[in-house]
């Protein structure tokens, strides 16, 4: 079995490097390339999703073991064809070119100084098993919009949706423009090493350091959007009943299994208990059973809810108070899926491994502080998360945690959505991420900023005293440049 799985891996990986020569070779015959054909790609994405939605979502359940219809539809169809659709509206605007300023007398005698946006040519996409259809489509948008080609490694956890999205690239796509490639962790790890003009990869933190790596040899371009813990503060001021609904919401999409997801909770020591009763009674709205309820998704697998149960083992064992949050009073340990209930952690300390590792997963740790600076000093001692969050009304505690927080992104008031406003970049920092993407700030990610610069038919080098030989016009240009 394992001969066979390299024969395989080894003629997926022929494969794909004939298939990226093809892409550039058709990439630089078709230079320049005009809004038209851009927009005829997106328009082309736009009408794959739409017209497959349906089989997107039954795909994406039978992989999870059970996901909402509801969910695919909000989460990977509805949020990828706004994406689509926001580049095909703003292509022509992003397209043009900008005029720049130039230094004084430059433009005065002449000169002239633009810059030009163009597509860097073949892009590689590494998407991920949590959202597959959004994380492989919203990054084709603004690489579509750009002027660019594609090749995607789709996430072999979730095998059917990544056929399915093959298969349907077949038939909207020749190969030379989109082209998917599947296969297990060796295909991966040859596709990131792949010579592309640009790769962007949406995953964990570990294999991001594995993936930059390989992108290096060729020294390709790289956009890393992973995760981390990203936490909630929650101010004194803080409406605790909206505040809970919000974040049971953003904590139980997807079962958790978000890089944007509430990782943890920093709330005032004195409202801990009614945190925990009013998030208890925000899961009893929202989900009043679990097992058979066709919203609330499954965990994606055994080997991934085994891990999440050994974050809360571990915090049993350290001391936490692990509160289940099972409104309807189901029997999971006999269910024969991989559904979980949240799991609210109190008396967390940092040495549990629920507070060192990105959970992924319905498990909600809560610390406490007694002052705001206390709640920032935590945040700033670990790794700089994608996302913060904080609740409040009151504008100098807000404007501190923002000010004295580094994240890849904020959202007040609520959770996540910040990632879903088009015209807002989407990235991380530091451990949490490389680049940004969405929108414009997509589309200059994924196209090479050209610098044209257009001098006249006067001798500026002379005129400026900057030409040999040397002598008192150049003496006056550096002395008025250094000094004036």
């Amino acid at each position: 079995m394992d001969n066979e799985q390299t024969a395989t891996d080894e003629a997926q990986i022929a494969r794909m490097r004939e298939i990226l020569r093809r892409q550039r070779e058709t990439f630089t015959a078709e230079l320049p390339v005009g809004a038209p054909i851009r927009k005829q790609r997106l328009q082309r994405a736009i009408d794959l999703v739409v017209s497959n939605k349906d089989r997107f979502a039954q795909a994406l359940s039978a992989d999870f073991g059970h996901r909402s219809a509801t969910q695919s539809m909000v989460t990977d169809i509805m949020s990828t064809v706004k994406s689509l659709k926001h580049a095909l509206k703003n292509v022509d605007r992003w397209m043009r070119p900008e005029k720049r300023k130039l230094d004084f007398p430059l433009a005065l005698l002449g000169a002239r100084a633009h810059v030009e946006y163009q597509p860097k040519g073949v892009i590689g996409v590494i998407s991920p098993w949590n959202f597959p259809v959004y994380l492989t489509f919203a990054p084709l948008a603004q690489i579509f919009a750009a002027g660019n080609r594609a090749m995607v490694k789709p996430s072999e956890y979730t095998p059917r949706t990544a056929e399915t999205m093959r298969e349907l690239a077949a038939q909207y796509f020749p190969e030379h423009e989109l082209a998917f490639v599947l296969g297990g962790p060796g295909v991966g790890k040859a596709f990131a090493g792949l010579a592309f003009d640009h790769l962007i990869f949406t995953g964990g933190t570990g294999i991001a350091r594995h993936v930059l790596h390989a992108a290096a040899d060729n020294l390709v371009p790289t956009t890393l959007e992973l995760g981390g813990k990203s936490p909630v503060i929650v101010g004194e001021s803080a409406d605790l009943a909206r505040t809970s609904e919000r974040v049971a919401m953003g904590k139980m999409l997807n079962a958790g299994q978000i890089c944007l997801a509430p990782d943890y909770l920093l709330v005032p020591k004195a409202k801990e208990a009614s945190v925990v009763a009013a998030l208890q009674q925000a899961v009893a709205r929202l989900y009043p059973t679990l097992l058979a309820n066709d919203d609330y998704t499954s965990v994606v697998d055994s080997r991934h809810r085994e891990r999440l149960q050994g974050l809360i083992d571990d915090a049993k064992a350290r001391g936490a108070e692990v509160i289940a949050v099972n409104p309807g009073n189901e029997d999971f340990a006999a269910a024969s899926g991989n559904k979980m209930p949240l799991h609210i952690i109190r008396n967390t300390t940092p040495e549990m491994r629920v507070m060192r590792e990105e959970i992924f997963g319905p498990i909600l740790p809560i610390m406490t502080y007694n002052r705001t600076e206390e709640a920032i000093a935590h945040v700033n001692a670990g790794e700089r998360p994608l996302a913060l969050y904080y609740f409040g009304t009151d504008p100098d505690e807000e404007r501190r945690v923002v000010e004295r927080t580094v994240s890849g992104g904020v959202t007040l008031n609520d959770v996540i959505f910040h990632a879903m406003a088009e015209d807002l970049p989407f990235g991380g920092i530091g451990p949490s991420g490389m680049g940004s993407y969405h929108g414009f700030d997509g589309f200059k990610t994924f196209s090479h900023t050209k610098a044209v610069y257009r001098q006249p038919n006067l001798d500026l080098a002379g005129l400026a005293g900057l030409k040999p030989p040397y002598g008192e016009k150049t003496r006056k240009a550096l002395k008025r440049e250094i000094e004036g």
